[in-house]
């Protein structure tokens, strides 16, 4: 099959808080993959609507904008692929509720991410956090996906698309095509900065643990000195996910960023300290978040040009989300 016509999809929830951990594992590759794939970047305002505190409803047609501007810096390109936002396809919506129709209860409990947010959150669930991963099957099968690109954590929710688009066709004919996953296993995955057994994450309470996209430099180098490392006298820096994440979340973020391997960078570092490591991981972010920033500012301030973009993807979206909807709806009697 001639690349450029395999399709692929990724979607990132809308906020101006995204991550460098956003960056490495997704936003990063974003740039190449166009050039290779025909792409579908999806930004998910309705994934958002799981939370529950009101100000976010006021923050986020401003967030929506934060995150096409932050999609532009990172090197995404309105002219070779399609930008939109998820609550402007109204699709979506309705094959959600087609999916959950096709979808198992003991499937869904079962999902790691939502049996974490049970056990961390106190208040009430509400029934959007639980069928969450039933909404991304629906984001994904509707543009008949070839390759969904995420982060490591979300491998399980690809799985669950791929079993519920093969129990559709397996009742009512080859609706949807079956999607593979993407991942880029280097950096799919960057850890908290105080605590690296658990994934970075906009919503940690504890700002310390995350390295924000729009942060300025004096706090970024400040929680970089903080990180967690360890105490082995003389300090040792290897790459070891169970008995040196500290140092090792550090080296795959550097990796990442400057283009050598993890081999090369314990090579660097012999007899060096963990001092000089967290110096050399905060040049890197920096850099990159001070061109992402730089080109930042001049998108977000152009809001015509904004919207314009998302009016243009809207439109390229509704019609082949349209076209595959019927497909379905043709499939199970309905009009």
């Amino acid at each position: 099959m001639n690349k450029k016509k395999i399709k692929v999809f990724s979607a990132i929830q809308p906020s101006g808080s995204l991550t460098i951990g956003n960056y490495i594992s997704v936003l990063r590759h974003w740039k190449k993959m166009q050039k290779k794939y025909q792409c579908i970047f999806c930004i998910a305002d309705l994934h958002s609507l799981t939370s529950l505190h009101k100000e976010d409803n006021f923050l986020r047609k401003k967030s929506i904008l934060d995150t096409l501007a932050i999609y532009l810096a990172c090197g995404v390109n309105p002219k070779k692929s399609i930008i939109f936002v998820q609550s402007s396809v109204h699709e979506h919506s309705s094959l959600n509720w087609i999916l959950n129709c096709h979808t198992y209860y003991n499937e869904l409990i079962r999902m790691t991410q939502f049996k974490n947010k049970i056990f961390h959150v106190t208040e009430k669930i509400n029934t959007g956090l639980f069928n969450y991963p039933t909404l991304m099957a629906a984001d994904i099968l509707l543009y008949q996906t070839d390759k969904v690109h995420v982060g490591r954590d979300q491998k399980q929710h690809i799985e669950l698309t791929r079993n519920i688009a093969t129990r559709f066709n397996s009742r009512y004919g080859k609706i949807f095509k079956i999607p593979e996953l993407l991942i880029y296993n280097l950096g799919s995955k960057i850890m908290s900065l105080m605590d690296p057994r658990k994934k970075m994450s906009k919503s940690d309470l504890n700002k310390k643990n995350v390295i924000f996209l729009l942060e300025n430099s004096k706090e970024i180098l400040k929680k970089i000195k903080c990180s967690i490392t360890d105490s082995d006298v003389p300090p040792k820096i290897s790459f070891d996910s169970i008995y040196k994440p500290g140092i090792s979340n550090l080296l795959e973020i550097l990796s990442a960023l400057v283009g050598k391997s993890i081999h090369e960078l314990e090579q660097h570092f012999i007899k060096k300290s963990y001092s000089d490591l967290k110096k050399e991981v905060y040049h890197s972010v920096d850099m990159h978040i001070s061109k992402i920033q730089k080109k930042f500012f001049i998108y977000r301030k152009d809001k015509d040009f904004l919207k314009k973009i998302f009016l243009q993807g809207t439109n390229k979206a509704s019609k082949i989300a349209k076209k595959n909807l019927k497909k379905v709806y043709k499939s199970l009697g309905l009009f």
